[in-house]
């Protein structure tokens, strides 16, 4: 598909056609199984000062939080008992754990269940990601947000998109399956900038992919910027699932952050997998990257079971399998 003709279909040239379209994909490579993915958020602190993220480190106003090894092991072992396949172990940036931290995380998970382990920490260093690696480690998400050389320095003051193409090739490298994606409608971003967005990560060949609207946090520098549209970013999944046929893509939160029963349609529309949160409700309402992140107020069984329930209802199957990357079988 050329970039011309997805930004005919951002544009709203066809929508029944493309949303069709990614559904029967769907079903087709993935019948009707929505794999979980339980994500346990273990420290909202963080070194970087991006613009569009709550937990920046300018953010004076978010109480910060830690768990500790022992917690996040405890949180990972819910897993077993609600029959999930795969956990996140999700941060900021937070060089505070050492790689014997999170390593002995994903040894002693893995070793409760019988478990993928996603990590999601941030750009940590590539002995680091490797060490992991060598510990059992399955999965690393590591989001770009945006290919825009200029839109990407100018919401991640500091940092460079050909750091973290480098550190997505490291993964690869590793040996680990690998996730990243975007935001739809970050403040700067043109069609053009999204249409070429979603080129690029098809060429990454990537075996998760996550694309969800720009949802603005008042204590940002974004915080005025008006919240993305819950149907470019459904338009926006549908293209990747298109592009990507065998990826794994998450109907994302931040669509219920916008409208509430959002991130269910978008089990209809290209989206295979949906990620309810592990992490202990003490402090789940801090992990505000964006507000209404986490928004349902409730232990973590009720959560998984909400979610459960949001997709039997849009006629999907709740699955417990591991659901690896069907992309590498191909290959």
């Amino acid at each position: 598909m050329q970039q011309a003709e997805i930004a005919k279909l951002l544009a709203g040239a066809d929508d029944p056609g493309l949303f069709s379209a990614a559904a029967a994909l769907t079903r087709e490579n993935f019948g009707d199984e929505v794999y979980l993915r339980g994500v346990v958020e273990f420290s909202n602190h963080c070194r970087n000062n991006c613009r569009y993220c709550g937990l920046r480190v300018a953010n004076t106003a978010v109480h910060r939080y830690r768990l500790s090894v022992e917690d996040v092991i405890a949180c990972a072992g819910l897993a077993r008992e609600l029959s999930i396949g795969t956990i996140v172990i999700q941060s900021g940036d937070d060089f505070h754990y050492t790689r014997h931290d999170i390593a002995r995380i994903v040894v002693e998970a893995k070793a409760r269940a019988d478990v993928a382990v996603t990590l999601s920490l941030g750009d940590r260093a590539d002995d680091e990601l490797l060490f992991w690696r060598e510990h059992g480690a399955d999965r690393y998400l590591l989001k770009v947000e945006t290919f825009d050389e200029a839109l990407y320095a100018q919401s991640r003051p500091g940092l460079t998109l050909a750091d973290r193409l480098a550190r997505l090739e490291t993964l690869r490298r590793a040996g680990y399956e690998v996730g990243s994606g975007v935001i739809t409608d970050l403040p700067g971003m043109t069609p053009e900038i999204l249409a070429n967005d979603l080129v690029r990560l098809a060429e990454l060949d990537l075996d998760m992919i996550a694309v969800g609207p720009f949802v603005p946090h008042p204590a940002t520098p974004y915080g005025d910027a008006p919240a993305g549209s819950i149907l470019a970013a459904f338009r926006a999944m549908a293209v990747l699932r298109l592009l990507s046929p065998l990826a794994n893509i998450p109907s994302t939160s931040a669509l219920n952050a916008l409208r509430d029963g959002a991130r269910e349609q978008g089990l209809t529309l290209g989206a295979n997998v949906v990620m309810p949160s592990l992490t202990p409700e003490t402090v789940s309402p801090d992990y505000a990257i964006y507000p209404g992140k986490n928004a349902f107020r409730a232990d973590a069984r009720s959560r998984v079971e909400a979610a459960r329930e949001a997709i039997r209802r849009v006629g999907r199957m709740p699955s417990t399998a591991v659901g690896g990357s069907k992309r590498r079988r191909h290959v």
